[in-house]
Formats: structure tokens, C-alpha cells, sequence
């Protein structure tokens, strides 16, 4: 019974034993498995890692290294670093083929980890956008955060491997020799990144190309994605490489700053601002003048506060504070201006739309409407039968003034329609003519569109703008002008500007008539006349047109001044400059004449043409303009401007020469562009401005002729009066003390419809009329510049804005 018990105990004992060893090797192979289990993952996530993280470490370099320009080769990686990873990819995957049994587990924990490094990296790339100044932080020590990157990965792995091996209780051999083998492949990893720094082949497109292949191949693999990303780096194309560095290299090799970059945009703001004109809004002027409007003649919010009108102040100069920028309208029905010399006959209506003039002044054949036309018969009040005659006549009474030859620039005043100073074209005369914008509507107006030279200017309180005895002969036919009132004042002018041993030509009622008022008139000039010792030379009269006319002569020495028994006009005090003649007051004074035979005004110019070429005896002692001795410097200003329009403005500028007559040189010097215009059908209108060289003597001792002007400030003329308009480093002198855009409006003004303007000037100032010229619709016809000096010709067109500006000043 013992027995049998026993062996009924001892059975169970064994089944019993039986049942606990079969536990306990389920629970062994669970451990086993369970270790197993966690052995390959922890071993395929660290793979993914590491994979992962060279993926990443080249996308960080290429980042960081983003100003470094792609070659035209395809690829930026070295072909040893890119067999490496070949190698190791390879490696991997023999690897992950072992784990059979836990393979879906682990490709969706290798798509976590895609994913996650995915975000990791968009989350950096945006960072690196908007924080560029730790980017560059990044770049100075590239190798430090890569090794810190891969030794703080390397231990979380470590301390992943040492969790399982201690829940699995066996095998940590083999988990040692795991984890050697992924720091051995991080530390090649790391070893390569180092390598691609120091050789500066990425670039910020590369990492932004293989971001994106990363993102494309998230759902794939973590060896494929690599491989994508290899791949994507070596293919793309040098087009689209050149085309993603224009938008993000920069100059230093670094990322650009907001600094830097709000900088540049405020910069070019400012530029494209000064330059750029064609942000200028222009704008209509709306004044009562109308088409006819000359600022500085008609300011009436000054000339309705003038105290007096007795000298004609109304009819002087008045500009506004503030020079106008608008344009002034043309008048409907306007066309191109009539060539010369049939200009000198007819001109078209609608250009200068005005009958006044025909109808009070048309029985004295001065203009008469004609259809279409205004025509001129070349009368005058003292010439009905037309002005040739009356030229003949005047040197037939006095040869000695000898038209053309010892007689070339004249001064006409009170000039009417300018028929006289229009045939004298013919006799080889300049006629400086001028008369104010008064009752005699447009009358300069109409001189100018006929071609023949004129300006707005009275004879008031203030000095003519020119200098002192300059003009060969000065005449006055009916010019209305009180000559012998208040001392003589305004014959006294006449005196200052007229050469010693010149001519004044009086053709005027009081020389032939015998009515009482023409008669004391007459006493009293003959009076006034002799106290300035000028000479009677010939009273005589004119049958055809029956008319008279009285020649003066100015004396050539001060010993008739010396003799006179009272000091009556007096004798200017020595302090007083002849030549000052912007904005000076009129003196009931006389200046002596010079006697120093180095002195100009001491002797009469060569005869034309000869005076033209020859340089003035008197500046023989003086240094020129451009430094050199003046003589010198005349003969080569004239030899470059001969150069110049024969070689450039003749021929290369796209200029119709044919239909150019009126022109303006508006920074002359010595005269030398006109000068070399001389064999043209032209007369050219020589401006030397306020502030420049007072060289307008010497024009006048060559021949030819012009006036002071301060650009600031309209010029006396009426609009569209000049063909063409020339400017010779004139702009860049004006900048510091006038508005650029208000003098480009007043050439605007002044220059016809179809006209021409050439400019010479840096190159920074041809650039802004450049812009100027394109907001105004005008076209560019040439443009050069060399070694920072530009040349700029543009041709205006008859474009008008529509929105108008008040100028209240002009409003009556």
C-alpha cells in the first residue's frame, strides 16, 4: 500500500514535474523570444537611426554651406563617400533580412522614425529661414554639433541596448557587438560628413532637393529614402542649380541679413525715386496766359501789388517763389513749325493763334492773316515798303557801318514782328531784337516762329542782361522808348552796352517831323546826346518810305568827357562794374571808355567772319576757363566743338538738321558749339549762366551773341520757340541750387514739339533726364556714356498730361 501510494505520490510528482519543466521552457522561449524580439528592433531602429541620421547630417552641411556654388557636374558628393554608403546601405539590409519574424513591426517603427525626422527637419528648415544669424552660428562650428549629434544618438542607443539586455538576462556579447558596429558606421558617417564640409561642395538647393526626396520617400524604407536622396543630389540639372542661386547666393559667401537686405530695398528706393522720374505725376498748367504763359512775365499775384507802373515794372521780371513743374499746354490745332526761310514770310495760325497784332498794325504790312496762315510782307512803321530797303537805306546814309563786315551783332529795341532784324540775315547781321509782352500781342512770339532771333525784355528800372560794349549798332525805329526823360536813364543804358565807336540808329518821328511834341523831343535828345559826347553823324531821310533817321556815334576816347563844362550825365564811380548787368538797378550814369590797349572795348574786332576764328586781342593776359593760357584754350574749345558736330551731331544723332532754325546753347562758354554751326541755316542763342564763367564778352567780340540767365528761373521767351536746345555739363552745375524737375518743365516750355534736346554730363545726370525725358513721353533718340561722362539726345513729342495744376500766382 505504501508502495502503491507512493508510487500514485510519485506519479503526480512527476507529472507535476513534468508540467513545471514545460513552463518553465515556455517561459525561457518567451524570454527568448521576447529577447529576440527586442534584440532586432532595438538593432533595426538603431540601423534606421544611424541611416537616418547621415541622411540628415547631409542635409544639415549642404544648409549650412548654402552660398557655395554648385560645379556643372551632376553630383556634389565625392565617389568614395558615395561607394561608403553604398557599402553600408548593403550592410544594413543583410542585417534587417535575419529578423524574419518581426520585419512589419519594424518597417512600421522605421515609418515613424521617416516621419518624425521628416517633421524634425521641415521644423528646421523653417528655422533656418527665420533665424538666419543662428544658422550662421552653425556654420562656424559644423564638425562640433555633428560629432555632439552623433555621440548624444550613440548613447541613447546604448542605454535602448543595455534596457533589453538586461529584460532579457542573456547574450550581451552579442548587443556590444551591435552597438560597436553602429558607432563604428556613425563614426564613418561623421568621418564623411567632415569630409564634404571641408571640401564646401554643398549648397542650400541640395538640401532643400533631398528634404523633399525624403518627404517623397517617407512611406519607404529608411535605405531606400537614403538612396532616393543620393540620387536626387547627383541629377539636378544645371539650369535649375543656376536659376536657385540667383535667388539665394549672396555676395559674401553667407546668408543674407533683414539688415542688410532692408538696407539695399531703402537704398533703391531712394534712388528709384531721385532717378526714376517716371513716378513724377506731371501735370497741366492752368493760368490765364494759357499756352502763351511765361512765369517769370506773368506773376500777377506780384504785379497787382506793384507800388508803381511808371518804368514799366509790370513788364519786368517777376518769378515765382517756387519755380512751376507743370507743362504748359499747346494750342489746339498747332503743327510743326515751318522751315526756314520760308518761316520769314508765313507761318501756321493755329501756333500762334493770335489777330490783334494783324488788325491794328496790318495797314503797316507788319502780319496779315492769310487761310491757314499769318504772312508777313516784311514791313514795319518805319519800313512799309519792306525792310531790305530800309537796311539799304541806313547804310547808304553812313557807309561806314558796313553790314556784315565792320557792323555783325546788333541790338534791336522795341523790334516789333522782327521783320528787320529778319532780312538782315541776308546782309550777314545778328540782330539781338527785343521788345516786352505788352499791349503788341506775341509779337516776339511771332518773331520766333518765324525763325528770326528774339527775347522778351523792356527797357525799365534794371539793366539789360547783357555786358558792356558788346553790340556793334544799336537801333530803335518807333520803339517807343522816352529816351531823354530822367537824365537820360535809359539812353544811358544803351551807351553801356554799346561798343566804343559804334552806332545808334534812331528812326523816329522827332528826327523828321516838325510837330511840337517831335520837336522838344528832338531838343532834348540833341541835348542829352551831346552831354554824352555822342556824335551826330547823319540826319537822313528816307523818300520812298518817307522816313528819317538820325546816326550816333559813341566816342572811342574820354577826352570829350574830360572837357564838358558840367560832370551831366555823371560819370559812374569807379566801383561800379560795367558788366554786372543780373537784376542791377539802372544809374543816370555814364563809364568811361577803356584806353588801354590790352583792355577789351579799346579797339573794333576783326571784321566777320575773321573774328570768329581769331581769339580776342584782350585775352592775351588771362588764363582760361579749362586752365589753360586763353588764347589756347579759345583755339581748342573751338577745335573740339568743330569735332563734335561735324563727327557726332551731324550725322549720329537722328536730328533732321534741315528742320532745325532757333537753338540755344544754355551753358555756353566761349561760344565754340555756335560757332561750328556757322555754315548752317541756323542762329543759336549762347545762355552763359549766372554762376558760371563771365565769358559772354568773348561771344559777343566773335561775332556772335547771348545773354546772362539763372536757371533756377524761367527763361524771356515764350513757349515753343526752340528747335533745339543744347547742354554741356549744365544740369550737374545746377542740383545743389535748383529743382531738377522744374528746369527739365521749363525746357519743356521752351523747346518746340518735334524738338531736340542733346545733353553732356556725368553719367548719374544723364540718367536722371533719361528718366525725366521717358516720364515726359518723350523719345530717346541716342544714348553713350564712357569713363563717367554721358551723352543724351531726346526728341520731344507732343504728349500732354490731361490733369491740370492752378498756379494761383498766374491767375488774374
Amino acid at each position: 500500500m505504501a508502495m502503491g501510494k507512493y508510487s500514485r505520490v510519485d506519479g503526480k510528482k512527476a507529472s507535476n514535474y513534468c508540467s513545471t519543466i514545460s513552463v518553465v521552457v515556455f517561459v525561457a522561449l518567451c524570454l527568448v523570444g521576447a529577447w529576440m524580439f527586442m534584440s532586432s528592433s532595438v538593432s533595426v531602429q538603431n540601423s534606421d537611426s544611424s541611416s537616418q541620421e547621415k541622411v540628415n547630417d547631409v542635409n544639415r552641411v549642404a544648409g549650412e554651406n548654402n552660398s557655395k556654388q554648385f560645379e556643372d557636374s551632376a553630383g556634389d558628393l565625392p565617389d568614395d563617400a558615395i561607394k561608403e554608403d553604398g557599402n553600408t546601405v548593403d550592410s544594413r539590409s543583410d542585417g534587417q533580412s535575419d529578423v524574419h519574424e518581426d520585419q512589419n513591426v519594424t518597417e512600421k517603427e522605421s515609418e515613424v522614425t521617416v516621419e518624425d525626422n521628416k517633421d524634425e527637419k521641415t521644423e528646421s528648415k523653417n528655422m533656418g529661414e527665420e533665424n538666419q544669424d543662428e544658422k550662421t552660428e552653425s556654420q562656424e562650428e559644423p564638425k562640433t554639433e555633428t560629432e555632439k549629434d552623433e555621440k548624444t544618438e550613440d548613447r541613447e542607443s546604448n542605454s535602448g541596448d543595455g534596457e533589453s539586455n538586461s529584460e532579457a538576462g542573456e547574450m550581451p556579447a552579442q548587443g556590444d557587438e551591435t552597438n560597436k558596429s553602429e558607432q563604428t558606421e556613425s563614426e564613418e558617417s561623421s568621418g564623411e560628413n567632415k569630409s564634404e564640409l571641408e571640401e564646401g561642395e554643398k549648397n542650400l538647393d541640395s538640401g532643400e532637393s533631398a528634404n523633399e526626396n525624403n518627404q517623397d520617400g517617407a512611406t519607404e524604407n529608411n535605405v531606400d529614402s537614403q538612396e532616393n536622396d543620393q540620387t536626387s543630389i547627383e541629377i539636378l540639372p544645371a539650369g535649375a542649380q543656376s536659376e536657385l542661386l540667383n535667388e539665394t547666393n549672396t555676395q559674401n559667401g553667407a546668408w543674407s541679413t533683414q539688415v542688410v537686405e532692408s538696407l539695399k530695398e531703402k537704398i533703391s528706393q531712394q534712388s528709384s525715386i531721385s532717378k526714376d522720374q517716371n513716378v513724377h505725376a506731371w501735370k497741366l498748367c492752368n493760368v490765364t496766359a494759357g499756352p502763351d504763359y511765361v512765369p517769370c512775365l506773368d506773376n500777377w499775384y506780384v504785379i497787382r501789388r506793384l507800388s508803381s507802373t511808371k518804368h514799366y515794372e509790370h513788364r519786368e521780371r517777376h518769378c515765382p517763389q517756387e519755380a512751376p513743374t507743370c507743362l504748359v499746354s499747346i494750342p489746339e490745332g498747332y503743327r510743326r513749325s515751318i522751315k526756314w526761310p520760308k518761316s520769314r514770310d508765313k507761318i501756321w495760325y493755329y501756333n500762334v493763334p493770335h489777330t490783334k497784332l494783324a488788325e491794328v498794325k496790318g495797314h503797316q504790312n507788319w502780319v496779315k492773316v492769310t487761310g491757314e496762315y499769318l504772312t508777313f510782307p516784311g514791313g514795319g512803321t518805319q519800313f512799309k515798303h519792306g525792310a531790305l530797303h530800309y537796311i539799304d537805306f541806313i547804310q547808304d546814309s553812313h557807309p561806314d557801318i558796313a553790314w556784315g563786315k565792320r557792323t555783325r551783332v546788333i541790338l534791336d529795341v522795341g523790334c516789333g514782328v522782327a521783320s528787320f532784324g529778319g532780312y538782315l540775315f541776308e546782309r550777314d547781321v545778328l540782330a539781338m531784337s527785343f521788345a516786352p509782352k505788352d499791349e503788341h500781342e506775341a509779337q516776339v512770339q511771332f518773331a520766333l516762329e518765324r525763325g528770326i532771333p528774339a527775347m522778351l525784355a523792356v527797357m525799365g528800372t534794371k539793366r539789360l542782361p547783357f555786358p558792356s560794349s558788346v553790340f556793334d549798332v544799336v537801333h530803335c525805329a518807333r520803339c517807343r522808348v522816352p529816351w531823354h526823360v530822367e537824365g537820360g536813364k535809359l539812353l544811358l543804358e544803351l551807351n553801356r552796352v554799346l561798343r566804343p565807336g559804334g552806332y545808334f540808329v534812331w528812326s523816329a518821328t522827332p528826327v523828321y517831323q516838325k510837330l511840337p511834341e517831335d520837336v522838344g523831343i528832338w531838343k532834348a535828345m540833341s541835348k542829352l546826346t551831346k552831354s554824352m559826347c555822342w556824335d551826330l553823324v547823319v540826319i537822313k531821310k528816307d523818300k520812298l518810305n518817307g522816313v528819317g533817321a538820325a546816326i550816333f556815334r559813341k566816342p572811342t576816347s574820354n577826352d570829350c568827357y574830360n572837357k564838358r563844362p558840367q560832370n551831366e550825365p555823371p560819370l559812374c564811380k569807379e566801383s561800379d562794374d560795367p558788366n554786372a548787368a543780373w537784376n542791377v538797378p539802372l544809374e543816370a550814369c555814364m563809364h568811361k571808355v577803356p584806353v588801354d590797349a590790352s583792355v577789351r572795348g579799346s579797339r573794333w574786332p576783326e571784321q566777320w567772319p575773321r573774328r570768329l576764328e581769331k581769339p580776342p586781342y584782350w585775352l592775351n593776359s588771362q588764363v582760361g576757363v579749362y586752365g589753360k593760357a586763353a588764347p589756347e584754350d579759345f583755339a581748342a574749345d573751338y577745335g573740339h566743338w568743330k569735332n563734335v558736330v561735324s563727327q557726332s551731331y551731324l550725322n549720329g544723332m537722328g536730328i533732321n538738321w534741315s528742320s532745325v532754325r532757333n537753338i540755344m546753347d544754355m551753358r555756353a562758354v566761349y561760344g565754340g558749339f555756335a560757332a561750328a554751326l556757322k555754315d548752317l541755316k541756323v542762329w543759336v542763342m549762347n545762355v552763359v549762366p549766372i554762376d558760371s564763367a563771365d565769358t559772354l564778352p568773348i561771344i559777343y567780340e566773335r561775332g556772335l551773341f547771348g545773354m546772362y540767365h539763372d536757371w533756377c528761373e524761367s527763361f524771356n521767351t515764350y513757349p515753343r520757340t526752340y528747335d533745339l536746345l543744347h547742354a554741356d555739363h549744365l544740369f550737374s552745375s545746377l542740383t545743389k541750387r535748383c529743382n531738377l524737375v522744374a528746369v527739365i518743365a521749363e525746357v519743356d516750355r521752351i523747346l518746340r514739339p518735334e524738338g531736340n534736346l542733346i545733353v553732356r554730363d556725368n553719367v548719374e545726370i544723364i540718367g536722371e533726364i533719361e528718366s525725366l525725358a521717358k516720364s515726359l513721353n518723350w523719345d530717346i533718340r541716342m544714348i553713350y556714356s564712357k569713363d563717367n561722362e554721358g551723352l543724351l539726345c531726346v526728341h520731344k513729342t507732343m504728349w500732354r498730361p490731361t490733369e491740370p495744376e492752378t498756379i494761383t500766382s498766374a491767375i488774374i
